[in-house]
């Protein structure tokens, strides 16, 4: 059995300490947000926020978050409240097969709370982790630099 917060909610997991955080987010936590694209650290499509910064589910260990806060895209907005970073990436319509976009949204959300008025190379090095196979970059970066435009308003 393993405690943490999930998305602002404390929860308890009962999975083997070896497997992947994005296994138990997947299987016993019922998410499909972060999601598995290569095991290997490289598309950031399994991104998600441990205790405010981006980490690769896909390789953390269930057992390294234990008492820790786990963020994933399921835990920044809602329909109802999008977070800014949502309303703007559907504004500029910045995803077509929206693979990715989980992990890019957490850890956009991780760099505009550590820095409210990114310029655009410290959102491209924020975004470097990420692989958009359907080539949505331009409008990605508009989006996450309209999302701070629109938070600083």
């Amino acid at each position: 059995m393993l405690s943490l917060s999930l998305n602002g909610r404390p929860v308890t997991l009962d999975v083997p300490a070896s497997v992947s955080l994005l296994q138990a987010l997947r299987g016993p936590g019922g998410l499909s947000g972060p999601r598995f694209g290569c095991g290997n650290e490289q598309c950031g499509s399994c991104m998600v926020l441990v205790d405010g910064l981006p980490r690769h589910a896909c390789t953390l260990p269930v057992e390294a978050v234990a008492g820790r806060a786990v963020t994933t895209v399921e835990g920044l907005g809602t329909p109802d409240a999008p977070h800014p970073l949502q309303a703007a990436f559907l504004a500029e319509q910045a995803g077509q097969c929206g693979y990715c976009l989980s992990g890019i949204l957490v850890s956009a959300a991780a760099l505009l709370r550590r820095d409210p008025d990114p310029d655009e190379a410290a959102i491209r090095a924020a975004l470097e982790p990420h692989l958009c196979r359907c080539g949505s970059h331009n409008r990605i970066i508009r989006a996450v630099q309209r999302a701070a435009q629109e938070a600083r308003a």
